[in-house]
């Protein structure tokens, strides 16, 4: 047997799980911090405040990278999509389950949607990449045109890897949805002048996870 293509269940998993919870979101990060950052905390903690589980996970390289203290790069997408169909497998629950991911970790989970036979009721996309920052010629479009689940995608106006104007110019499938938060950066964070608060962004942000999560269970 070959075992090149062999990806084992990521070591480093955070489960939060509430009462009588109604679905089960299994959120990866993005190409640049783990699993415990900040904003993947804040995220868990606001969706399990309205009743859902929260599996966040390392992508192997991650923990390698803080294991070393180096800044190994993301691993190519192959390995990416292997070790998040593992976890997807791995997981044991009745609930309905959701992807969800922070930029690269989103861009993966919809990659996987592709296959119409994915066990999964859709997929959430904090932050979508769709192009390198200052390579706007260079399109991640595919998962979205070729999508056989709904995904929401929640986007800054001002995303350096998307932004408002540029997405009005995209084509993708009438299951993707795009919701914009004015004035957002890749972090949905705005700046002060905007009027808004990086905490509210977020906190809207979930709420359109939720009401996305119930309205496809």
């Amino acid at each position: 047997m070959n075992n090149s293509n062999k990806v084992e269940l990521p070591i480093s998993t955070i489960e939060n799980t509430v009462e009588n919870p109604k679905a089960f979101v299994i959120f990866a990060h993005g190409a640049g911090a783990d699993k415990s950052h900040e904003f993947m905390d804040n995220v868990s903690s606001l969706l399990n405040g309205q009743d859902i589980n929260v599996l966040r996970f390392n992508f192997p390289y991650m923990d390698v990278r803080l294991a070393q203290g180096n800044r190994r790069p993301p691993d190519r997408m192959p390995k990416l999509l292997k070790c998040f169909e593992t976890v997807i497998e791995k997981l044991d629950t009745d609930l309905p389950v959701y992807l969800a991911g922070k930029s690269m970790g989103g861009r993966v989970a919809a990659t996987l949607a592709r296959d119409k036979t994915l066990n999964v009721s859709g997929v959430m996309c904090l932050g979508y990449p769709f192009h390198p920052q200052k390579k706007p010629e260079k399109l991640r479009l595919e998962p979205l045109q070729e999508t056989q689940k709904p995904i929401l995608i929640l986007q800054g106006t001002r995303d350096a890897l998307g932004n408002e104007q540029e997405i009005s110019g995209y084509e993708f499938s009438s299951q993707c949805h795009c919701i914009f938060f004015a004035d957002g950066d890749h972090n949905l964070k705005p700046r002060v002048k905007s009027g808004f608060t990086h905490k509210q962004h977020v906190q809207e942000a979930v709420n359109e996870m939720v009401r996305f999560i119930d309205g496809h269970i």
